[in-house]
């Protein structure tokens, strides 16, 4: 098997139990460490779970299910034993977390095993066969990961000030004042150029007034402090230092005094031209030796060069001290600036590539009734843009970094998901992500070609890590489908096609003569998430092909059809509060009934032609019950939907799957309630999430606790996501613009419209999105009518 273009990751290197280990810099949340439990608690354990429930009256939430001699462990063998990480380090690109608990976990395999089917079961492929749902008895938790490195000693960033511009960061504190502690600093492309930045006024330091983000790329901080001996308490001198993520500060004195003032500015730089992973675990080294040059200092160390200039040049510098001196008089009323400029090898201007070129996200503005939806658009559409990348070599393919400041490369399934959510902002997001991934599509011989490689990703406490590797693959086929219906160019559909198709080959080859598709891991669980990513890209794949006349398509649809009927009996719990869709499958045929936001996938089908939502998995009745269980208090917390019921036996209300608000899951439950005729839960989940914006300054992060909202009460946020992060800005943009329920079918010729006819935040305009590569502007009025205001030459609306 040969590989195509490796995926771009950057990685983190941290200690771990006196050794080194390397872990993903692109994951989705920090690692934990869990601890096992004792011998003697698991064979308690075991006999507890040996013994038949009697009924499901004392089971909670859980359906009621048949009794069995024995405790299911991984693997599906009730006599093995739980299997832990052996301590070998993690590839590369094949996982963020080590093998799992389930049997065979660490081989290389895309089908498991087929599995023998009691008597008068149909045959289904390879759908799971064994006893069923057993009361009483979830499906084991797979035992604890080995250490990675504990979360507590992250350095917290939900309280730091990140400005973020492609390869370009620039993190600080709310006093403004860059120590060389925690996170503080200017990097870039993950190298820290400057760890110490201190200005002292007359020889102190000024009283930190205020700090706040002026865009996504800028932060300003105000100062004050009192320079003359008569001033009284009041401040006579005000500092104000605005920074940058390229690179650059500027630091302005303005005097109050009512005489002139003799100043001395001090400005004490430093720098260990660490590596983030190593700042994070925060043993990053000394500060380097400094050196003069030009008008400011520099520094060489084995990984590199930095340079600090300033313009005006100091009067003195220091380098013993790493110090920059100026010295000057104030007139009353006077002012007094210099400007810093950070590069690395003392380069010149040090722009992020992308702000030179044109960018490929429209500037959508939002007016109406609630000043909170501008508020939040603006904020989402800056994040994204300080989050965009170009690979050097093919320029003109700009793709979105997973987050700032843990995930600054590519990870394949957030951009594609990023991608489509910002598709009403234009399409050329996502052709320059499609393209950047053909790249990275395998190729060659055996079951991965057409496999678009990622890092396996945590899925919590109740199933063994997943592969978004599979994920990616399926979102291939599903974006270019739908960046068509938005006005890709045909052109660029075309050559994008092969990839495409490429994709949904893997899936046809993966699923072999099967129902679903398997976990690429040998013992792995069927996943109620994968096969609605699976089912999505088989129909719209499918409208795909057709529409280009290339085969296939027939044997997508067909495939799909007995999905969804094999789905709605192996994937649904009865019980008496009306059932539940089991979070997976085990391969014996038991279910995960643990209830969680990744059900809110099978509510998001995909979008075919004349504004047609495509079938979902489950049927009208089942979708009524999910849409009441996530509009429900134990999956609505008042800020979003938590990842994990709050019910569940794992729920932690921080656990980055185990019960916080993840943005994205809260957007496609939003769009897939509003879709599917659910307006009051999807308006519920919508207002909590503009409020939780609110509360963050209107810049999403990536996730926050999932507490219950209290009355004046605000999200808790979580100490390790990542802000910004591109799937929740692009989930921003999502959310806005589901309101209209905007349908485009450009090779058609038209759009449809589907509002939210209880208008949730009362009359909404939306201006400068972008169908069928032309400006296009909706409102939608207080009693819920849509009405276009601006659309491309020859687009009709569509009733």
């Amino acid at each position: 098997m040969t590989r195509g273009r490796p995926t771009p990751f950057t990685w983190v290197a941290v200690p771990v139990a006196g050794s080194r280990r390397r872990i993903a810099h692109d994951l989705s949340e920090p690692p934990t460490r869990r601890r096992s439990r004792p011998r003697r608690a698991r064979r308690r354990r075991s006999r507890l779970m040996s013994l038949p429930t009697p009924s499901a009256a004392h089971d909670g939430d859980r359906p009621p299910r048949r009794a069995s001699t024995k405790p299911l462990m991984p693997g599906g063998d009730p006599s093995a034993p739980p299997t832990g990480g052996g301590g070998k380090t993690a590839p590369r690109m094949a996982q963020e977390r080590t093998p799992t608990s389930f049997a065979g976990a660490g081989r290389r395999s895309v089908i498991p095993e087929a599995t023998s089917r009691p008597s008068g079961t149909p045959a289904r492929g390879n759908r799971p066969s064994g006893p069923g749902p057993l009361a009483g008895r979830p499906f084991a938790p797979r035992p604890p990961l080995p250490p990675l490195r504990h979360a507590a000693d992250l350095p917290p960033a939900h309280t730091a000030l990140i400005c973020a511009a492609l390869p370009g960061l620039a993190i600080s504190t709310e006093q403004g004042q860059l120590t060389g502690q925690g996170l503080d600093g200017f990097y870039r492309s993950g190298r820290r150029l400057l760890s110490r930045c201190q200005v002292r006024v007359a020889g102190r330091e000024p009283l930190a007034v205020q700090a706040r983000m002026v865009a996504a790329d800028r932060v300003r901080f105000v100062g004050a402090l009192r320079a003359s001996p008569d001033a009284g308490p009041d401040p006579d001198v005000l500092v104000e230092r605005t920074r940058h993520a390229d690179g650059t500060e500027r630091i302005t004195l303005h005097s109050a005094a009512s005489r002139p003032l003799r100043l001395s500015v001090e400005v004490a730089l430093g720098t260990d031209l660490a590596d983030l992973g190593t700042v994070a675990s925060g043993s990053p080294g000394p500060e380097l030796p400094a050196s003069v040059h030009d008008s400011g200092l520099r520094w060489t160390g084995p990984t590199g060069t930095s340079a600090v200039t300033a313009d005006p040049p100091p009067a003195d510098a220091l380098a013993s001290a790493g110090l920059l001196r100026w010295g000057l008089e104030l007139p009353p009323g006077g002012t007094w600036s210099v400007e810093l400029r950070v590069r690395p090898d003392g380069a010149g201007a040090g722009r992020a590539v992308v702000r030179g070129a044109t960018s490929p996200l429209a500037q959508a503005t939002a007016t109406g009734d609630d000043p909170r939806a501008q508020s939040l658009l603006h904020a989402c559409v800056e994040d994204l843009q300080a989050l965009l990348l170009r690979d050097p070599s093919h320029p003109s393919d700009p793709h979105l970094a997973a987050g700032a400041p843990w995930r600054c490369g590519l990870a394949p399934a957030e951009a594609l998901v990023a991608a489509r959510m910002a598709l009403p902002l234009g399409t050329r997001l996502a052709a320059g992500t499609l393209r950047t991934l053909a790249r990275s599509q395998l190729s060659g011989p055996g079951p991965h070609s057409g496999m678009i490689p990622g890092p396996r990703r945590d899925a919590g406490a109740h199933l063994p890590p997943g592969c978004t590797g599979t994920e990616a693959t399926l979102l291939f086929p599903v974006l270019l489908a739908e960046a068509r219906r938005w006005g890709l160019p045909e052109q660029e559909t075309q050559e994008l096609l092969p990839a495409a198709e490429r994709c949904l080959q893997w899936l046809r080859t993966a699923v072999g003569d099967g129902t679903y598709l398997p976990d690429p891991q040998p013992g792995g669980p069927l996943r109620c998430e994968t096969q609605a990513y699976a089912h999505r890209a088989a129909l719209l794949g499918a409208d795909l092909l057709d529409a280009h006349g290339r085969p296939g398509g027939p044997g997508l649809r067909q495939w799909a059809g007995e999905l969804r009927t094999a789905f709605r009996d192996d994937f649904w719990i009865e019980d008496l509060k009306g059932g539940r869709p089991a979070a997976a499958r085990a391969p014996d045929g038991r279910l995960v009934p643990h209830l969680g936001a990744g059900a809110a996938h099978l509510l998001d089908t995909g979008l075919l032609g004349s504004g047609v939502m495509a079938q979902g998995l489950l049927d009208r009745v089942r979708t009524e019950q999910l849409a009441r269980l996530l509009g429900g208090p134990a999956m609505d917390c008042g800020w979003g939907l938590r990842s994990l019921g709050a019910r569940e036996a794992a729920y932690n209300p921080f656990g980055h799957r185990g019960g916080a608000v993840r943005v994205q899951e809260t957007a496609v439950a939003v769009t897939g309630l509003a879709a599917a005729g659910y307006e009051k839960e999807a308006s519920s989940l919508l207002r909590g999430v503009l409020a939780a914006a609110e509360a963050f300054g209107h810049r999403l992060p990536e996730m926050y606790a999932g507490e219950q909202r209290t009355e004046a009460g605000s999200p808790l946020p979580h100490p390790a996501a990542c802000r910004p992060a591109a799937t929740a800005a692009a989930s921003g943009v999502l959310l806005l613009t589901a309101l209209a329920g905007i349908r485009p079918d450009a090779p058609a010729g038209t759009v449809t419209l589907r509002p939210l006819r209880s208008a949730p935040l009362g009359e909404i305009g939306l201006t400068g999105l972008r169908v069928a590569g032309a400006p296009f502007s909706v409102r939608v009025s207080r009693l819920g009518l849509a009405m276009v205001e601006e659309a491309a030459d020859g687009l009709q609306l569509r009733a």
